[in-house]
């Protein structure tokens, strides 16, 4: 019986890795790709029941097909099958944003300027296209349009990477006071286990104490991940405004260029969206040599998918009675609408500076276009926009 687990485990776990080497174009896409594989090739659970851990994620912060995929190893196998869910499914697309951000330290600024030439402003299409297709999803009602509004016009002129938490959290709280609209069900008494909540908060707060006591670089962008990974709501495009706010903007660890080269990249990196954090974590220590660039991305890595991965075991194991309270419910709708704002805020700030230049607009235009019509895969856009840059150069 024990070989039997083990042999089904095995099966999973390469399900897993190829699935990590072939995932792109975030959580949509993915969980087509999960479900293909999980629920009609392996029976690994029904389709309704990947549907509902699926949703289950995208209430929580972190990354959804992370934890998605995360949790379904915690439910075939336990704690040590998850971990080893986690490794697998984030190490292809963080170890190819690393190169990346190391090629890109070794690239002259001119180089890098006619290479990006036609990225960059892909990078901010992508952004615009994130904004619309999440608006169009969740943005239903009229508070939820002012919601939006309200958060768009805090983002852009408050760039600061505490606005984004505290926006989220009040259209949360706005929209829970609307719990009377929902249906009710029978709730039954919730049990919780604590243990992964503290340890997800003393993580935290351990981080940051340490930082502030050290100053050590290392140790703060752990934190600074940390923390971006506990408070971002909606997956890898929520999460590009955030490193865009902090890390650009408000630190200037990187330079605007540098981060769009980045969004691009992730666009045609296997796996989840969040292994942009491994490109920012690089370049925000390239000071210190390529060992402390390999360091920053270890780091950041670690820093981004932790927090995600100890809150789903928290929730996992009572989401079935929790789900029943209809306040619970009714704040999805102010987080998704503050959410949509936020990523809005962010395409354009980054569109700001590209919007005299023809070519810039052009190709903004015409990437949102084919992003909205799927006529061409991603990936391919984007190897077209690099090959145009390095024919210009």
């Amino acid at each position: 019986m024990r070989k039997t687990r083990q042999i089904r485990y095995f099966i999973f776990l390469k399900d897993v890795m190829i699935l990590a080497l072939t995932c792109f174009g975030g959580p949509q896409v993915h969980l087509t790709m999960f479900l293909e594989r999980f629920v009609k090739k392996r029976n690994y659970l029904t389709e309704a029941e990947l549907l509902e851990l699926q949703s289950l994620c995208q209430i929580l912060p972190g990354p959804t097909s992370t934890q998605t995929i995360t949790a379904l190893g915690f439910r075939l196998g336990g704690a040590n099958l998850a971990y080893l869910t986690l490794l697998i499914w984030i190490l292809p697309g963080a170890i190819l944003m690393t190169l990346a951000a190391l090629g890109i330290t070794y690239i002259e600024k001119g180089q890098l300027a006619n290479l990006t030439r036609f990225i960059k402003p892909m990078g901010v299409a992508f952004i615009m296209f994130a904004a619309f297709s999440i608006g169009m999803k969740v943005i239903k009602t009229q508070v939820s349009v002012l919601l939006m509004i309200l958060a768009a016009i805090a983002g852009f002129f408050f760039p600061s990477p505490y606005i984004t938490p505290i926006w989220i959290l009040l259209g949360g709280l706005a929209t829970a006071l609307k719990f009377g609209e929902q249906e009710k069900m029978q709730k039954e008494p919730i049990r919780i286990e604590w243990g992964n909540f503290f340890l997800w908060l003393g993580v935290l707060l351990f981080s940051a104490g340490l930082g502030a006591i050290t100053h050590s670089l290392p140790i703060r962008l752990f934190e600074n991940f940390y923390r971006n990974g506990s408070l971002t709501f909606g997956g890898g495009h929520i999460l590009k405004p955030l490193l865009y706010n902090e890390f650009v903007k408000f630190k200037h660890y990187l330079s605007a260029d540098e981060f769009l080269s980045g969004l691009a990249i992730v666009e045609v990196a296997p796996g989840p969206v969040f292994s942009i954090s491994s490109f920012v974590g690089t370049l925000s220590m390239r000071d210190w040599g390529i060992s402390g660039e390999l360091l920053g991305s270890l780091v950041a890595t670690v820093g981004i998918f932790l927090p995600g991965t100890f809150l789903i075991f928290f929730v996992i194991r009572f989401w079935d009675q929790l789900k029943k309270y209809r306040g619970i419910r009714a704040s999805l709708e102010g987080i998704n609408a503050a959410s949509t704002g936020l990523t809005a805020a962010a395409a354009f700030s980054l569109f700001q500076p590209m919007y005299v230049d023809l070519v810039s607009v052009m190709t903004i235009v015409l990437t949102f276009i084919l992003l909205q019509t799927r006529l061409v895969p991603v990936y391919l856009i984007i190897v077209g926009g690099l090959l145009m840059g390095w024919a210009s150069a």
